[in-house]
């Protein structure tokens, strides 16, 4: 018995096509875990260069925490909003979001969060972006209730604004 969620959203994730990014443009950058900076514009200022797959909409469940807006991080983040989903490894094997080969979910940090819609699929709150909220952390929550043969339940998605370094 894997459980499920209480109260579901959908969540639509738009996830970071990092194949695409390493053949098209300056690339991914592989220590940092994310888009490597382009001047498109000439400014002598990098812009993030993403590239992104379609917007994939997955159940979740939604649990807010607002931190204090000047708080500082070890990574030099100043995020203002912060928003905790929870997902189902059920929901995400059907959505094609687990590597068959390793079990680990494919959403993984700087996929960007689109927004959250009831599950007649009416919105509720677009994130507007720019911001955006990223992914900050991706990380697996028990193993179900089932002891004879245990799977992976439960995962628990940080988001932060977090604006690009320059």
């Amino acid at each position: 018995m894997r459980g499920r969620l209480i109260f579901p959203f959908l969540a639509e994730l738009i996830r970071l096509n990092t194949e695409a990014m390493a053949t098209q443009g300056p690339g991914y950058d592989d220590d940092f875990k994310e888009p490597a900076l382009l001047d498109a514009d000439g400014d002598g200022a990098g812009e993030p260069y993403r590239r992104e797959h379609p917007p994939i909409r997955v159940p979740c469940q939604v649990e807010p925490e607002t931190l204090e807006a000047l708080r500082m991080t070890t990574a030099g983040n100043t995020p203002q909003s912060r928003l905790d989903l929870v997902f189902h490894f059920s929901d995400l094997e059907r959505l094609g979001l687990v590597d068959a080969q390793t079990g680990e979910a494919l959403v993984r940090s700087s996929d960007r969060l689109g927004g959250l819609f009831d599950t007649e699929g009416s919105l509720v709150w677009a994130v507007r972006t720019p911001p955006g909220l990223y992914v900050t952390e991706a990380r697996p929550a028990g193993f179900g209730l089932f002891r004879r043969r245990p799977r992976r339940n439960l995962l628990i998605v940080s988001f932060s604004d977090r604006p690009a370094a320059r």
